[in-house]
């Protein structure tokens, strides 16, 4: 191994498997495509794009974002089990650098899972590790729950999957269990004790559970792993995965301590972070590092009279670096399509002419009612429109709520389903309850409405209001956003929003009506 090689961490990216198990985080195939292409163009080395034997829609997705990867390894997660690796390899073939990762529990807990003994598991083992690297040369091999796997039980079963073929060893902290030393330490003991492990690379997956995923990763890669498995924003199962942002500006940022490459093109890191959020219907938190709101911001008066005196004195990387325009230019009605397109290039987003057109117009209604736009106001904005754009079955056409001190409170709502409009009014406790009351008159359901949160986008009266619903049905959790002036609008276009998920993973569902459920996995 080289120098460059030793200097060189491979980022693989699981926002489109792990992070979409996170509850309600469900992405339709055209946001999987355009998350894949994004990841691809910022420099990922591995996209693991979903599990291709959990449903069709899945098969689908993988085969198709593999057929469009220019530069990434297109990556299918698999059971060991011949069936799953086989209908991963048809849907990973068709990249110019396909993988097939397969799986195994291996700690105690998990191992009574399949009720395996540890020779049958070990057999098990080899034999789905070789049939996978019989049909593909580059295999990836995860001892679930590894962290809470016997050290000599996980040795035995790493060496079987590098004999077996594997050109990868991951080492999952599936639960997010280890602490960062331990972390460090599992790696120089596999590197050190098992034949073979220097043909090999070793890679981390951390979960965010006790708040160490970053840290974990960090120290795996101190120890010898070169490759950290990450999601944008975090996203993930629970408390979710390593952010693929924070370990990379630590690098980037701590590289005399950290002197490690990555290929990442980290000016891309702002623009995908608000992609996945809008499409996942997960908000990053304002205080979230690298990508936060807050994460530049200064307020107290120490803190600004540093900055204006030397920006160094308080930032330990600069906005650019990460994508973000220091400017926040205000617009407003007087403003012209050609600034409006400089705007949003400046804040990520691409738009053709047909699109500008759409979005000005959105944009020109919006000015009518906010004196002025901020940049935050525009994303929002953005977001409303993409998710107009959906093919949904569901539309709000016309809301109009009475409310005030005297109850009940009532709405007049048209919703326009598969084309047809349907008119109804409905009462409720309050305006929002009555909004949705109104829903589910004309499109009758049994979610369960889980979270309804409100947020500001920006300061004053007449501020967008960015509201967000969580649903669930038979397991299935969907969540839906919108913005706009009207609260109860954007509520109420939230609210089907989730719904038109909903109806989206119903359609995901497998032959049996269910879809393959993989809880917690690697």
């Amino acid at each position: 191994m080289t120098k460059s090689d030793q200097d060189r961490v491979m980022i693989f990216d699981t926002t489109l498997r792990d992070g979409e198990q996170s509850p309600g985080a469900t992405m339709t195939h055209a946001e999987k495509l355009e998350i894949a292409g994004l990841l691809d163009e910022m420099g990922v080395d591995i996209i693991e794009a979903g599990f291709p034997i959990a449903s069709e829609g899945d098969f689908e997705a993988v085969s198709e974002i593999a057929k469009n990867a220019q530069n990434s390894v297109i990556c299918g997660l698999a059971r060991a089990q011949f069936g799953d690796i086989d209908r991963c390899w048809d849907a990973v073939k068709h990249a110019k650098r396909p993988r097939i990762h397969t799986f195994i529990g291996t700690s105690p807990l998990h191992r009574a899972i399949p009720n395996l003994t540890m020779d049958e598991m070990a057999d098990r083992i080899h034999e789905t590790v070789t049939h996978a690297r019989n049909l593909c040369e580059n295999v990836q091999w995860s001892p679930m729950d590894a962290t809470r796997t016997e050290h000599d039980y996980l040795c035995r079963v790493v060496e079987i999957a590098i004999k077996a073929g594997a050109t990868t060893i991951n080492i999952p902290d599936t639960v997010g269990y280890t602490y960062p030393f331990e972390s460090a330490d599992l790696i120089k003991m596999l590197i050190e004790r098992v034949p073979g492990a220097d043909d090999i690379i070793f890679a981390t997956h951390c979960h965010n559970d006790l708040g160490m995923a970053t840290a974990n990763s960090l120290a795996a890669v101190e120890a010898g792993a070169r490759q950290i498995e990450c999601t944008i924003n975090g996203l993930g199962e629970r408390a979710g995965n390593t952010a693929l942002e924070e370990v990379v500006m630590a690098m980037k940022t701590r590289n005399d301590i950290l002197p490690y490459q990555t290929g990442i093109d980290t000016t891309k890191i702002i623009n995908i972070s608000r992609r996945v959020a809008a499409v996942s219907g997960f908000a990053v938190q304002f205080n979230k590092a690298i990508v936060g709101k807050n994460a530049f911001a200064h307020e107290s008066g120490i803190h600004q009279d540093g900055m204006l005196k030397n920006p160094e004195n308080f930032e330990i990387m600069r906005p650019e670096d990460v994508g973000l325009k220091e400017t926040n230019l205000v617009m407003g009605k007087h403003s012209g399509r050609a600034a409006l397109r400089a705007k949003l290039a400046d804040l990520g987003f691409e738009l053709g002419d047909n699109q500008l057109k759409d979005v000005f117009v959105r944009f020109k209604a919006l000015a009518d009612r906010k004196k002025d736009i901020f940049d935050d106001d525009l994303v929002a904005l953005m977001r409303d429109a993409e998710t107009d754009a959906e093919a949904e079955r569901i539309k709000v056409k016309f809301l109009r709520v009475i409310c005030g001190t005297e109850a009940p409170q009532s709405a007049d709502l048209t919703l326009t389903i598969d084309g047809v409009d349907h008119q109804v009014t409905a009462t409720g406790d309050g305006p929002v309850d009555a909004a949705f009351n109104a829903v589910k008159q004309v499109f009758p359901h049994h979610a369960h409405l889980q979270l309804y949160q409100v947020h500001a986008v920006t300061e004053g009266t007449d501020a967008q209001a960015t509201v967000s619903v969580r649903m669930e049905e038979e397991g299935r959790i969907v969540t839906g956003q919108s913005a706009d002036t009207d609260t109860v609008v954007a509520s109420c276009k939230a609210y089907v929003h989730a719904l038109n998920r909903l109806l989206v993973r119903r359609e995901k569902a497998g032959t049996d009506g269910k879809e393959v459920s993989y809880k917690d996995v690697v």
